[in-house]
């Protein structure tokens, strides 16, 4: 009997299958930007928004990567602990938690504010979901006392949740001329690009850790 020749794609599967220890099929890596207007693109073309942009970027590096867009503009801490659960679905590897922003606005307590955050990591850890910390910091109006007490939140809670961090979402656009628009505090698309830039030596290392962890 002559035994038909098997397609090369197929005998190459045959093969690995066949391999101890070979590695099972790799899937997209799955993460949920969850954040406010800042993340979610306010004032900007769907394919300008930050989650957008840092996708395309990673998958043009190799990276196997799906990002879902979880940001509501005009979000505060209390109001994302409140939708964490149904804006983070089952089956996601990892989170991009930037809140805060609106909070500071508002004049809210520092303490509350960390309250909410802390509440947020605790819960996607518990469901086995790796956290990017991304840090804001307090408008200079604020001043002294509260930025003081602000701003600490963030590298607390990283160092205490051992957390990949971000330390100022706005880092090389806040206050610089042509990368933001007319209200002085969300970036442009031109802006986006330069966050999306800066971000990404982070966005490698949770995206390494979800890795590390799936490999535990």
């Amino acid at each position: 009997m002559r035994i038909k020749a098997v397609p090369a794609i197929v005998a190459a599967a045959l093969v690995i299958s066949l391999v101890p220890g070979a590695p099972a099929l790799a899937r997209a890596i799955t993460v949920v930007a969850f954040g406010d207007s800042l993340m979610a693109g306010y004032e900007l073309p769907p394919g300008a928004a930050f989650p957008v942009k840092l996708e395309a970027a990673l998958r043009s590096q190799g990276r196997d990567v799906a990002i879902a867009n979880a940001a509501v503009s005009g979000d505060t801490t209390s109001g994302g602990l409140a939708r964490l659960d149904w804006s983070v679905p089952d089956g996601t590897d990892a989170v991009l938690l930037e809140l805060g922003g609106n909070d500071a606005l508002r004049g809210i307590s520092p303490g509350q504010t960390r309250a909410n955050l802390e509440a947020m990591i605790a819960r996607l850890k518990e469901r086995g979901i790796a956290v990017m910390l991304v840090g804001m910091l307090a408008p200079p109006n604020m001043g002294d006392a509260y930025a003081d007490a602000f701003d600490a939140i963030y590298p607390d809670l990283a160092a205490e949740h051992d957390l990949v961090f971000y330390p100022f979402f706005l880092d090389g656009v806040a206050a610089v001329e042509g990368l933001g628009l007319g209200d002085g505090i969300h970036p442009n698309a031109q802006g986006v690009d330069v966050m999306v830039e800066r971000f990404l030596p982070y966005a490698d290392m949770l995206l390494e850790r979800v890795k590390q962890d799936a490999s535990d």
